[in-house]
């Protein structure tokens, strides 16, 4: 039986190599490549014949703005935290869309199926919760030598993860925002955004209309230059008392603010954050933010 000739025998009787014609050449739009030139690539040659070189990914396509790493998908999930879905991953007992994914970094959509332990995992709501935080309660998710922590006192409000959006001092009461939106969170942060914060200041002195107009102009602290961007006497009540607006971050930056000029902070409450008040909202107690709060938010 005669066997029949292939390419192969072809190109080695010929003693020639040949690439696939190429679009576009100056003759004729085809073009030869002699033994002397280079030979084209397989992805090269694959490319002339129309295929695509690019390897076929295994999650389902989305725009770029919806894709999230894994080990948060799974954090957002309420399994566990993202360091330790980094962990389970690298186990291989996470499986994307069928196929089992060990790669750290890897991302995912909203609509990719996400198995953990072969239990699929739904991306959870977003949950906002404010809360008027008391004194002697810690703003952390977790601290074994806490007496208390916010975590304790928004345990009934969602069965979703939530943590708390910046952090006020052990003995700072007032508003604070609890969530899992962590877009949202990381833009309230932000020092760009300048989200405004209003405080309630008692000192144990009066202050003079002076040392007012110093914290308006601002003040040299050992971390940078501070201006507040609201002050003034809180009508109906003593001059020791003080409302103060100011978007900075910085950790203490309003008890410092006054320390700095030989005052003393007795108590100091946050009535006001990114335009939330705490009308309707006893100490310790919390609520859910409204959609059309959430939407202020967001376009903050």
């Amino acid at each position: 039986m005669t066997r029949r000739r292939t390419l192969g025998d072809e190109r080695a009787a010929a003693g020639k190599s040949f690439s696939i014609p190429r679009q576009g050449s100056e003759r004729g739009g085809k073009r030869l490549v002699l033994q002397s030139e280079k030979r084209s690539s397989r992805k090269q040659l694959l490319r002339e014949l129309g295929h695509t070189t690019e390897r076929t990914e295994t999650l389902r396509s989305t725009e770029k703005g919806d894709l999230i790493r894994l080990n948060r998908f799974i954090a957002n999930a309420g399994v566990c935290s993202r360091r330790e879905a980094d962990k389970f991953i690298a186990a291989g007992v996470v499986t994307v869309n069928g196929q089992v994914v060990t790669e750290l970094g890897v991302k995912v959509s909203p609509d990719d199926e996400v198995r953990f332990d072969n239990r699929m995992l739904t991306p959870e709501r977003k949950v906002y919760v404010l809360l008027n935080k008391p004194r002697d309660v810690v703003t952390t998710t977790d601290d074994p030598h806490a007496d208390r922590t916010v975590m304790e006192l928004v345990k009934g409000a969602c069965e979703e993860r939530i943590y708390p959006v910046g952090r006020l001092d052990k003995n700072t009461t007032g508003l604070l925002l609890l969530t899992n939106d962590g877009e949202l969170s990381k833009k309230l942060t932000h020092p760009s955004h300048k989200v405004e914060k209003v405080y309630q200041v008692n000192l144990d002195k009066s202050v003079s209309v002076n040392d007012i107009q110093k914290i308006a102009d601002g003040i040299e602290l050992e971390d940078g230059f501070i201006a507040a961007d609201g002050i003034t006497f809180v009508e109906g009540q003593d001059k020791d008392t003080i409302g103060i607006e100011i978007h900075s971050g910085r950790n203490r930056i309003v008890r410092r603010l006054f320390e700095s000029l030989g005052y003393r902070v007795k108590a100091l409450d946050r009535v006001s954050y990114a335009g939330l008040t705490k009308k309707n909202l006893p100490r310790g107690k919390w609520r859910l933010l409204t959609p059309r709060e959430v939407s202020y938010l967001r376009m903050k």
